[in-house]
């Protein structure tokens, strides 16, 4: 686990979750994906929310040491963030690399520039471990892609999702990159 302060960005706090926190991370993150992203599923995510969104395998994710789970909240819970602290693409080093792997917002927390304070936080928290970029996947066309646009990043690459049930025209993904 990492060792540091919780961080209150404006109204919305930001705290490293445990394994005590895991019922509060699913009950966020399948609220978001039903919220969001059923429309890219022949099955409307539920497949993906099963195998992704129990308590097994965010178990087995934060048992990862290079990965760390934040709590996105304000006098409610209102996201999920996931980071890999040493991840490595293309040519860039581990070293120099942190991948911001997941960022879920329920439907109410949209629009109210959380997302942004999200970034600066994943951004302050790749300065400090004296990371170089920052690195994300998304699918393409979604307005995720023009937002992290807007926020500095930059399309260095694609990859396909092969998840079964996500619809064919769902399953380019854009990997993004903003240097630091």
């Amino acid at each position: 686990m990492f060792v540091f302060e919780t961080i209150i960005l404006q109204a919305m706090q930001i705290r490293e979750c445990t394994y005590t926190d895991i019922p509060l991370l699913l009950n966020v993150s399948i609220q978001s994906y039903r919220e969001h992203y059923p429309y890219l599923w022949h099955d409307e995510g539920e497949g993906y929310i099963r195998e992704n969104f129990n308590y097994k395998q965010l178990e087995k994710e934060m048992a990862d040491i290079n990965s760390v789970f934040f709590l996105l909240s304000e006098e409610k819970d209102l996201g999920i963030l996931k980071l890999n602290i040493d991840k490595g693409i293309n040519d860039h080093s581990a070293d120099e690399s942190l991948e911001l792997e997941r960022i879920y917002f329920i439907k109410e927390a949209s629009g109210r520039g959380l997302g942004k304070e999200t970034l600066d936080f994943v951004t302050e928290f790749a300065k400090q471990r004296n990371k170089k970029r920052v690195w994300l996947k998304t699918m393409d066309g979604s307005r995720a892609f023009r937002f992290y646009e807007k926020q500095g990043f930059s399309a260095i690459g694609e990859t396909l999702l092969t998840y079964p049930n996500v619809r064919d025209e769902y399953k380019k993904m854009i990997i993004f990159c903003k240097e630091i």
